[in-house]
């Protein structure tokens, strides 16, 4: 599978761990930043990188790591059509993908150690979208992207 990672400052060490863990389980890594050497941004910088990847579908899914996982997480819903989700345990991070069609986990450097971290992504990567398979998940889902319509005609003065 091809996975979009990114990082800010805070999440940028466990980044490099969670991309060796990526690579040694067979699957392809985008690294969107922050680099070596590089000053890194705000987390939204790298959230928007990899939500746009996704979106874009030069990754099939993506990994984020901030701090908390939280701000990371809002900047890459704010993206339309993408659904970021914080996962501090194997079991959300399996359910989100499973139950909300999630394409982004986030997890925060300072929350969870590295092997929970691998163990986050594991899960995440090894679970599919019921909504392929379950008319209930496909009604679910469709209702969340409702919320999206409706919001988009809001901004935009419909």
């Amino acid at each position: 599978m091809k996975i979009g990672i990114g990082s800010d400052g805070s999440g940028f060490g466990l980044k490099g761990i969670i991309v060796d863990h990526l690579i040694a389980s067979g699957h392809e890594v985008v690294d969107y930043g922050p680099g070596d050497g590089e000053e890194p941004e705000y987390s939204a910088t790298y959230a928007r990188k990899v939500a746009h990847a996704i979106r874009d579908g030069e990754v099939e899914r993506g990994v984020l790591i901030c701090g908390t996982g939280i701000g990371i997480s809002i900047s890459a819903n704010k993206v339309r059509g993408i659904r970021a989700a914080v996962c501090s345990e194997p079991f959300t991070a399996r359910h989100t993908r499973e139950n909300n069609g999630s394409q982004i986990i986030a997890f925060g450097a300072f929350v969870v150690g590295p092997e929970v971290a691998k163990a986050i992504v594991d899960a995440f990567l090894g679970a599919e979208f019921k909504g392929l398979v379950d008319q209930e998940f496909n009604d679910r889902f469709a209702k969340i992207a409702a919320i999206e319509d409706e919001e988009l005609a809001l901004a935009e003065g419909n």
